[in-house]
């Protein structure tokens, strides 16, 4: 690679682009010009794209240097590990299970810490280790601790660390925990998603702490929530922002096969037949599917794809009572519903829908989080005073049942 090419895509390359971009504030640049981003990805990477969930194949560094470059020096996420070390290519795995996360992301998470000299910060997920030192270079070592429950992850991030000139403590654990040996903390950053924030996070906190961590409901979307914490261990704040995060591994969704609701061969096995004109392709963006999750809290959904864009939604409950299917076919402008179970999950996920619609279709920053952790949260629109509706379930289908006229071919 050329060197003007390489500066291009180097480290000066992404600062102006991350600073341009409002991301990487004045404060955090000598950080991350002291903590380059390539010390601390490994040589065998998957590189992400731009804000997508997907994963490019698998680049190894000896044999395609200039592919390796250009990806660290990208602002997009890098996997780095697949199915938890089970897997290790070539090609793709199941699921990643660590990353180097998006440099945009990093930049405005530890933007919303607003950590100041003498703070102490709890890292939940050390990764790379990338973020720990970064945190490390602004605070001092001694005052950050970061815990990573994988042994091999947790053991290549403290040589990194180590090679870069930083110890902070690597702590190999569940992160859902914290570590009450170094409490309390100022500052407590997660780098993976979470559907509960720990009640330890909040108990090993001084008051006036700070939680920044990506959090999101069973059926989907996702936003960093940025969470104070007062004298009585509650923890409120705003959303600041879209994430898409691994989950922490202690609270990953082990959600029920498709195949304990319905025998897909034999669908809709003789469930209420009727029309929306709600369009399934209305009801996926980010931020539709978290107003939805927060409102309908069991649900969850697949989608089987078919012919020329055609898909079918299904619909799911968590307690496996109840499932529905949508098919969207481009151009329609009715969507014929199958439901079956006690609960009619279409009309539940339409209430959602209308619900958000109707305060105007709020963005993440609108939505804010209550909890003092554990399972006990209320999320609100606005302020704290005006909660989301959780929507009842119904049983009853308000259109009504009708003969469907022309079935999808898949």
């Amino acid at each position: 690679m050329a060197e003007e090419a390489k500066a291009e895509v180097g480290p000066d390359g992404l600062a102006s682009r991350l600073m341009e971009s409002g991301a990487l504030a004045p404060e955090w640049l000598p950080a991350f010009e002291a903590v380059p981003r390539d010390q601390f990805v490994p040589d065998v990477i998957w590189p992400g794209r731009s804000g997508m969930n997907r994963q490019d194949d698998r680049v190894i560094r000896s044999e395609e240097p200039e592919l390796w470059w250009r990806a660290v020096y990208t602002d997009a996420p890098i996997t780095t590990q697949w199915d938890d070390g089970a897997y290790t290519g070539p090609g793709k795995g199941r699921a990643p299970s660590c990353s180097n996360s998006m440099p945009t992301m990093v930049f405005s998470m530890l933007s919303a810490l607003d950590v100041q000299p003498g703070h102490r910060v709890l890292e939940i997920g050390t990764g790379t280790g990338w973020n720990a030192a970064l945190l490390s270079h602004r605070l001092g070592d001694r005052n950050v601790v970061t815990i990573e429950v994988d042994d091999a992850v947790a053991e290549a991030a403290r040589g990194r660390l180590s090679s870069a000139g930083f110890k902070p403590t690597v702590v190999v654990g569940d992160g859902t925990r914290g570590y009450g040996k170094a409490a309390p903390y100022d500052r407590i950053i997660a780098t993976c998603s979470v559907g509960q924030i720990p009640s330890q996070w909040i108990g090993q906190a001084h008051p006036g702490a700070v939680v920044v961590a990506p959090w999101g409901p069973v059926y989907g979307g996702e936003a960093v929530t940025r969470l104070v914490i007062d004298e009585d261990g509650l923890a409120q704040g705003h959303f600041i922002g879209s994430s898409a995060f691994m989950r922490l591994r202690q609270q990953r969704k082990n959600l029920p096969p498709t195949r304990r609701f319905l025998d897909k061969e034999r669908w809709p096995l003789g469930a209420t037949r009727s029309t929306t004109t709600l369009s399934p392709d209305d009801v996926g963006d980010w931020i539709c599917m978290f107003a939805i999750g927060v409102q309908v809290q069991d649900l969850f959904c697949r989608v089987d794809w078919g012919k020329q864009g055609a898909y079918r939604l299904w619909l799911f409950d968590t307690g496996v009572t109840s499932w529905a299917s949508a098919d969207f076919v481009e151009g329609r402008t009715e969507f014929e519903i199958a439901q079956a179970g006690p609960r009619r999950l279409w009309n539940e996920l339409e209430a959602a829908y209308t619900w958000w619609d109707d305060q105007g279709q709020p963005g993440f920053a609108r939505f804010g989080l209550t909890t003092r952790g554990g399972p006990t949260h209320e999320v609100w629109l606005d302020t704290p005073g005006n909660p989301v509706p959780r929507q009842a379930a119904t049983s009853t289908d308000r259109h009504g049942q009708r003969n469907l006229r022309q079935e999808v071919h898949w």
